[in-house]
């Protein structure tokens, strides 16, 4: 019977591989073809469910899960569902458990039946059911239940397993959620929880802390230190809240100090800190990092290697706000090592690069060639490169200066407009970031003015002109060469720029200057010029005027404001000088300028010309017009495009977006604390260790040089006391190991000692039993003598 049985059982296993082998050949069969899944009828799914098969039941789920997925309705089978729940099947378990996560706020009844059976799984002796019970019963949303939740995060807590663990971790912010009044219990919770032996346990109570209560640092005192020697060992999400949690706590518990030391200046060893002149070396301000927070730092190193690309930045992150430049420089290579990454990846490290770059540029001069353009990188990612190369400029040798202006240089003369006038942009921060090199620079913007491209012409003119402003006396000869070129330069943005470029250099040379006679020029094809061009003719033409009033003719205006005082006009003034002498041709340009605006289609130009000539008509206005027209212009900077990035955190989604994030950030950025104060930081005591016993069913692997450290503890304890009261002094390593052999030579000898005293006592038997057998012999003689005569 016992064979027929194993038999059939043999049968029924093979009967349900072979269905099961059929079931995923079609599935296959139907992915490979892209046939469309057909809904199964209801009556056949609960039947499958209501089931006592678990081949069955299982197959009834499947069904209802995928139907889940693509959005069909399953609620009406919740009931055939939940009842599976204690099934001992642990396939079966995980599918309800699903079902159950995603319908428990919907049927909030229905799924409270199910919570006892829940509660008993918690006790099961597979772990998996145990941690899968404890995921599900803090993912029910229901808010009754939330005692129940805290009680099984307590038995989670204490289980043996570290995934249940883990399990009970990550349970505690459901359990927030779902009732905020549980906090004090949960708090006790975090508290064992971060003090876990496991490492992939404590990173779950981490990310729970940060979630729940990232204020309470004071749970954190206690257990920093054995949270940083197992930051290393943690997964990457781990990792990532462990470094955030640590930027934080070390801003609001480690003050930063500074000290001043001498610079390095290549000084001989016997060197003093005075020169023979007797002036002092120059000291310098260096950081002075805690030895907590240099702990922190130090174990943040290796993850530099990491293979996740937001652990290296929230790594850079910690370097860039907490530590020194020599942290900061050695997280540089794996940062700019990102950049191998996809493209879609790229953009994100640049953003990170530039945010970095612009605090520190000199850590990036050895990764230059690393921000050249490629053929393949996409508008976003050139930009980005672009701006890097003009922020290592300034700092890079003359070398790398001539290999970064030759490659904007030859963008400069690309067919893609966007890149041409990225690169002039470029070009012109190189120039005003570096003084060395700005002639080097004007010289190539200046032969791209003979461009036929005339948004070239006009961006390349903006630059120069901002170029010219920083030194305007060394520039005339440039001024002169681009005023040269309005006979054949057409873009109205261009033409603009460089009258207003001869306008500001209307007074320099007094009479020898050219601006009167390119006035004259402008003046024919007045009517022909764009609304731009004829506003800077107008401002040029105010300009030359003025300057020829405050030349030579300011006298005769002191005498009009008298006579205007008196009651005469300036009409009547300017007929007594016309009388005297011929006009000036400088004044007959200007009111020729002025009848040439006055009908000008333009509201903004006839209004312009009204001011000016008002303004230069009255002899009393002549002092407030000078300082209007020819008053220092100061001297335009051009800002990195991304220095409105500066101050937001690297790896967050506000440094991406910029200034579309709003001046706090998108939902949920937050920024860091500010360092403490010396003297409000928690005393460095409460972070020192508490000696704790090993948990239930934990073994400790402990090195060898520990168990013998131990073991001399052991033995120095338990020597007496001295005749002076004191133990004698514990003895190193090599001393012990001494006295073991001395030890062992005298039980050696000891040993030889007793065999030797052995040997001598078996000697001594030995005589004494042949004494004996002597003794015994001469008896028997003298016996038989004494016998024979009686025989």
């Amino acid at each position: 019977m016992e064979s027929i049985s194993k038999i059939s059982s043999l049968l029924e296993t093979a009967r349900d591989l072979t269905v099961e082998a059929a079931q995923s050949a079609g599935s296959s069969r139907s992915f490979g073809g892209r046939v469309a899944v057909r809904d199964v009828p209801f009556l056949q799914v609960k039947k499958l469910l209501d089931s006592r098969h678990d081949r069955e039941i299982l197959e009834g789920l499947r069904k209802v899960i995928s139907m889940m997925y693509r959005s069909k309705p399953c609620l009406p089978y919740f009931s055939s569902v939940v009842k599976n729940v204690a099934s001992p099947n642990i396939e079966i378990k995980k599918l309800v458990y699903i079902y159950l996560l995603h319908y428990a706020e919907s049927e909030p009844d229905l799924a409270l039946l199910s919570i006892n059976t829940i509660q008993k799984s918690l006790t099961d002796q597979n772990l998996q059911v145990r941690a899968m019970a404890l995921r599900v019963m803090s993912g029910i949303r229901v808010p009754v239940i939330s005692q129940i939740v805290s009680l099984a995060i307590k038995r989670g807590c204490g289980d043996m397993s570290p995934h249940v663990r883990k399990a009970a971790a990550l349970a505690i912010p459901k359990c927030y959620k779902l009732d905020p009044n549980t906090l004090p219990q949960l708090f006790e919770y975090l508290s064992v929880l971060l003090g876990d032996k496991q490492y992939y346990v404590v990173g779950s109570a981490v990310t729970a802390f940060l979630e729940v209560c990232p204020d309470r640092m004071d749970l954190i005192h206690k257990h920093y230190r054995a949270l940083i020697r197992k930051l290393v060992d943690m997964d990457e999400w781990g990792q990532l809240a462990m470094i955030r949690l640590m930027t934080v706590y070390a801003r609001k518990c480690f003050p930063q100090r500074f000290t001043k030391v001498k610079k390095n200046l290549n000084e001989g060893f016997y060197d003093d800190d005075t020169d023979e002149q007797g002036t002092e070396t120059p000291k310098e301000e260096v950081q002075v990092l805690d030895p907590d927070l240099e702990l922190f730092l130090k174990a943040c190193k290796p993850l530099l290697q990491s293979r996740n690309s937001a652990v290296v930045v929230a790594v850079v992150r910690a370097f860039l706000h907490l530590g020194t430049s020599e942290y900061l420089d050695t997280a540089v290579g794996p940062l700019v090592a990102l950049l191998r990454s996809g493209q879609d990846l790229q953009q994100i490290v640049l953003y990170n690069i530039v945010s970095v770059c612009l605090i520190r540029p000199v850590s990036f001069v050895p990764y230059t060639s690393h921000f050249f353009i490629r053929s393949s990188d996409v508008p976003e990612v050139w930009q980005l490169k672009i701006e890097l190369l003009t922020l290592v400029f300034p700092h890079s040798e003359s070398q790398s200066k001539g290999l970064i202006l030759s490659e904007l240089e030859h963008f400069t003369k690309t067919s893609r407009n966007d890149l041409v006038c990225e690169s002039v942009r470029a070009i012109g921060r190189c120039a005003q970031n570096d003084s060395r090199t700005s002639k080097r620079c004007l010289n190539l913007l200046l032969r791209q003015t003979s461009s036929e491209d005339g948004n070239l012409v006009a961006e390349v003119l903006t630059v120069v002109r901002h170029l010219i402003q920083q030194d305007p006396v060394s520039h005339m000869t440039t001024v002169v060469r681009l005023a040269k070129n309005l006979d054949t330069m057409t873009n109205p943005e261009a033409r603009a720029s460089i009258i207003w470029l001869v306008g500001e250099f209307a007074g320099i040379e007094g009479e020898d200057n050219i601006a009167p006679d390119v006035l004259r020029i402008l003046a024919k094809g007045f009517a022909d010029e764009s609304e731009p061009a004829k506003l800077q003719i107008i401002l040029l033409a105010a300009k030359v005027y003025i300057h020829y009033i405050n030349r030579t003719q300011k006298p005769e205006f002191e005498g009009m404001a008298s006579g205007t005082q008196n009651g005469e006009g300036l009409d009547s003034v300017t007929e007594q000088n016309s009388s005297t002498e011929p006009e000036h041709p400088i004044a007959i340009l200007w009111r020729y300028i002025l009848l040439l605006a006055r009908y000008d289609t333009s509201y903004d130009l006839r209004d312009r010309t009204r001011f000016f000539k008002a303004l230069l008509g009255d002899p009393t206005s002549i002092q407030l017009a000078s300082l209007l027209l020819l008053a220092p212009k100061p001297v335009p900077q051009t800002p990195s495009p991304s220095e409105g990035r500066r101050n937001w955190l690297l790896g967050s989604a506000s440094l991406v977006v910029g200034e579309d994030a709003g001046p706090n950030g998108l939902s949920g950025y937050e920024t860091l604390p500010e360092w403490v104060q010396a003297g409000q930081e928690p005393d460095s005591r409460v972070r020192d260790e508490i000696p704790t016993k090993p948990q239930y069913g934990e073994k400790r692997d402990e090195p060898a040089s520990e168990k013998l450290d131990s073991a001399l503890r052991e033995k120095a304890a338990e020597k007496k006391l001295n005749g002076t009261g004191k133990v004698t002094a514990q003895m190193t390593l090599d001393d012990w190991l001494a006295e073991e052999e001395s030890e062992g030579s005298t039980e050696s000898e000891e040993d030889d000692e007793d065999d030797e005293e052995e040997e001598e006592d078996e000697d001594e038997e030995d005589e004494s039993d042949e004494e004996n057998l002597g003794a015994e012999k001469t008896g028997l003689v003298q016996r038989k003598e004494r016998l024979v005569p009686l025989g």
